[in-house]
């Protein structure tokens, strides 16, 4: 799927969410950090079961070296890649900005 979502911001075919746009504003993301995030992130977890599309976690770096972690779907109908949220890890949540603690 990661490779779907890459292709999809890469073409421009992007849907931001409400949740996605103030998350993002609340961690002073910019879209463009996010999108490059995404084009050198890894997945972390897959969520697959989510509705109505399965989703993912992605964690990369922006353009400034910081970590982020966004969720994203992907609709194979409308070849769209869907920003659900996205947000700067705490580092008390996480492990090496990978693996949950706790």
């Amino acid at each position: 799927m990661l490779e779907k979502i890459k292709s999809a911001i890469i073409k421009g075919r992007i849907n931001m969410t409400d949740h996605a746009d103030e998350e993002l504003a609340n961690d002073e993301i910019l879209d463009e950090d996010l999108f490059h995030s995404v084009l050198c992130g890894e997945v972390l977890e897959d969520y697959m079961d989510d509705k109505p599309f399965p989703s993912c976690l992605v964690c990369g770096n922006d353009l400034k070296g910081r970590y982020i972690h966004s969720v994203w779907a992907y609709s194979d109908e409308h070849d769209i890649a869907i920003a659900i949220t996205g947000y700067i890890p705490d580092p008390d949540r996480w492990i090496d900005h990978k693996i949950r603690s706790g």
